[in-house]
């Protein structure tokens, strides 16, 4: 490699070399014919100026090399393949060039050597310099990027568990068994007679298909077979398929049986019932809510599970326990069954008389007059020839809510004189303190909830809180 000639060199003047390097014989004086004497301490004579006959002193690499500085602690590292020379007195060590120095034209032998800066090394890369010509410099391999490791994000904490106050009366002692394990209260038998009609009319849809498409035998086979088939709410397996498939309803998990249990457990000692006669299932719910399914299905929601104490929690399931125990959850069940088929027929009806009407509104108005004059007269021709199934079938839903909220202020009295009157107080506050939140959100966003009418409230088949408050109040004054 050379360099562009440097303009001093070119312009006349006197040349000032470099002073030489320590321990060295100093150079005579230009112009002087008596050369120097030497250097205190060497031995060796002092070399002529640069530009007489005698040569320069040796480069690094020649076999005689300038002695060490005195008082240097260690020499700096050798030159690739030679021994490098000390350091200037009192100025760092001059960077190592492979290959000797480059010298810039017209400088003589003597002239002291001009020392570029040599190339910064890579991170990571040590690089060997071959004697003789200067490498071609290349890029450094390409190392990607190391992305240090993310922090692991701290786990939240477990939520902590409902607390567990409930009073274990019964825990690891005998268990009085009750010699009725179910019956059948006034609700019950209140619920079976208000289905009758429905189940009247069922029979007689049953039966005008079944002996009208299969004949006279084989539609009595049919009848008999559809009238067997209510002992289903009984049957265990049709029971568990109907509370998963229907009502949603699983199995408990591990965590959720041991949690779930021993509460049971202490529910069924105090009321003398065995807890194996009944089972535990869970529903995915946000809600606090339990359910008394068929004959042997008790569900209970993921919130009332891991949500409430204990002692709420056993409130809640000692009022199911009371719907089965009282017979409320099969004569329900038994009733919706018997009485479907009659409620498919009348949704039947209501299509076709939906379609009949909106068919007539193409045409005229007098056609739709006389759609609605038909349905009039069929309607008012079946009261007055059969009135003994049409009052009762209108009259029905409304039997049916009130025989509903019957059996649910039953239920509380059931939890009450098992002694989870004050707990059951508090989930009836929760529910209230629920809808007053519904309530005050609504009027915050400008909107007023619609309340139920007069009509709607006799179709309701639960009570209201304040009503199941009060109920529960004689058993809260005696501390029960």
């Amino acid at each position: 490699m050379s360099y562009p000639p440097d303009p001093a060199a070119q312009e006349p003047g006197p040349v000032y070399p470099d002073p030489p390097y320590p321990g060295t014989p100093a150079p005579p004086y230009p112009g002087s014919a008596v050369p120097s004497p030497p250097y205190p301490g060497s031995a060796v004579p002092s070399p002529p100026y640069p530009g007489s006959a005698a040569s320069a002193p040796p480069y690094p690499g020649s076999a005689a090399s300038a002695p060490p500085y005195p008082g240097s602690a260690a020499p700096p590292p050798p030159y690739p393949g030679s021994a490098a020379p000390p350091p200037y007195p009192e100025t760092p060590a001059p960077p190592s060039y492979p290959g000797g120095a480059p010298q810039y034209p017209g400088a003589g032998a003597g002239a002291a050597p001009s020392y570029p800066a040599a190339p910064p090394a890579h991170p990571g890369v040590t690089p060997t310099y071959p004697s003789g010509p200067q490498p071609t410099a290349t890029a450094p391999p390409y190392v990607p990027p190391q992305t240090p490791p993310a922090a692991p994000t701290p786990a939240a904490p477990p939520e902590a568990p409902a607390p567990d106050d409930l009073d274990y009366r019964h825990a690891g002692s005998r268990i009085h068994v009750a010699a009725h394990q179910r019956g059948a209260d006034a609700t019950a038998i209140g619920q079976l007679a208000v289905q009758v009609p429905g189940f009247l009319v069922s029979l007689a849809v049953v039966a005008s298909f079944a002996v009208g498409i299969l004949g006279t035998a084989m539609g009595w086979l049919v009848i008999l077979a559809w009238l067997a088939s209510g002992a289903l709410v009984f049957h265990r397996p049709t029971e568990l398929a109907f509370a998963r498939h229907v009502m949603k309803l699983r199995a408990p998990l591990a965590e959720e049986r041991a949690r779930l249990e021993p509460v049971w457990r202490e529910v069924t000692a105090r009321a003398g019932i065995e807890a194996h006669t009944y089972e535990l299932m869970v529903e995915n719910s946000t809600d606090l809510n339990a359910v008394a399914a068929a004959g042997h299905v008790v569900g209970v929601t993921t919130y009332a599970l891991n949500e409430i104490p204990s002692s709420n929690l056993a409130a809640v399931l000692a009022h199911e326990l009371g719907h089965h125990t009282g017979g409320h959850a099969w004569t329900g069940l038994l009733g919706y069954w018997y009485s479907l088929p009659g409620r498919i027929a009348w949704a039947f009806m209501r299509g076709i008389a939906r379609i009949a009407i909106r068919v007539a509104s193409v045409f005229s108005l007098a056609a739709t007059g006389m759609v609605y004059l038909f349905i009039g007269m069929f309607v008012i021709g079946g009261f007055v020839a059969a009135w003994y199934i049409t009052v009762p079938l209108v009259a029905a839903p409304y039997l049916l809510a009130y025989v509903g909220r019957q059996g649910e202020l039953r239920a509380d009295r059931q939890a009450a004189d098992l002694g989870f009157a004050p707990h059951l107080a508090q989930v009836l506050h929760h529910f209230q303190a629920q809808e007053d939140a519904v309530k005050a959100q609504a009027a915050a966003q400008g909107r007023q909830l619609k309340e139920p009418g007069g009509l709607a409230k006799l179709l309701t088949t639960h009570p209201d809180n304040y009503t199941r408050l009060q109920a529960l109040e004689p058993y809260l004054q005696l501390g029960r």
